[in-house]
């Protein structure tokens, strides 16, 4: 990448550190996750701008550093190309290639498409008006070939059990995953005969996901002892394509 480009995408994204926080996106990215298997030599995003205004789009992968920008972010994949202009209802395919360097082959690595979107500057008709960049977060799972079991299995294999809320608040739902590969969840919650508790932490989250061979703990406040009878663990799992898969599984002790 020359300088120029590099000082042009440093300072789009200076601008987003600035502006962050607009409301709706023009530019939508075509999935809600990207898989990369090993063996293939790139994947493809689709970008399409879905607004009536141009807008220059700048594309990076992280490692989970959310404040990383494209400069500083350290990634074994390429972006081509990493910034563009996009005009209303076009559509733009971004290519994301692995560099080889090394990687777990025994699981699942996880990493972050960053889509930044700067409109264009508003015409001058004498107000005072505040432009807004929007970045969009999806998540990367590099796959590794030759991973035992599937993807679609992988939910099956989960273990689940209620253990004490961090603090000693309420009840939490500890979930643990065996296999290689990442396993999320649009809602996790609790099942008691026909009344149901949902995962409700600080900020309000419905969803989140668990490594592979790692641990997740969900907090369910509303849950103030441990229950009895039939007691289940009830999760929804978003698949590779976005789907989402309702579940029922029984705790262990």
């Amino acid at each position: 990448m020359t300088n120029v480009m590099r000082y042009a995408m440093a300072g789009l994204f200076l601008c987003a550190g600035i502006f962050a926080g607009r409301s709706e996106a023009s530019v939508v990215i075509g999935g809600t996750r990207v898989v990369y298997p090993a063996q293939e030599k790139e994947v493809t995003i689709k970008l399409t701008n879905q607004g009536v205004k141009p807008a220059l789009v700048q594309v990076w992968l992280d490692d989970g550093d959310a404040k990383s920008t494209p400069t500083s972010s350290k990634v074994p994949f390429e972006v081509l190309p990493p910034f563009f202009r996009l005009d209303p209802t076009k559509g733009q395919a971004v290519r994301v290639m692995y560099t080889k360097e090394p990687l777990p082959t025994d699981k699942e690595t996880l990493f972050w498409v960053n889509v930044l979107e700067v409109p264009p500057k508003s015409a001058n008709d004498g107000r005072n008006l505040l432009e807004f960049a929007f970045r969009t977060r999806i998540k990367l799972f590099f796959r590794p070939a030759g991973l035992p079991g599937t993807v679609n299995s992988a939910p099956e294999k989960l273990t689940w059990k209620l253990v004490n809320g961090e603090g000693g608040k309420g009840m939490a739902l500890q979930v643990t995953n065996p296999t290689p590969y990442y396993v999320n969840f649009a809602h996790v919650g609790l099942k008691m005969g026909e009344r149901s508790i949902s995962q409700k932490g600080e900020k309000g989250e419905k969803g989140g996901m668990v490594a592979p061979g790692g641990t997740t703990t969900f907090p369910l406040s509303e849950l103030s002892s441990r229950p009895t009878g039939d007691v289940k663990a009830q999760f929804d799992v978003i698949t590779d394509f976005g789907a989402i898969n309702p579940m029922v599984q029984p705790l262990t002790p």
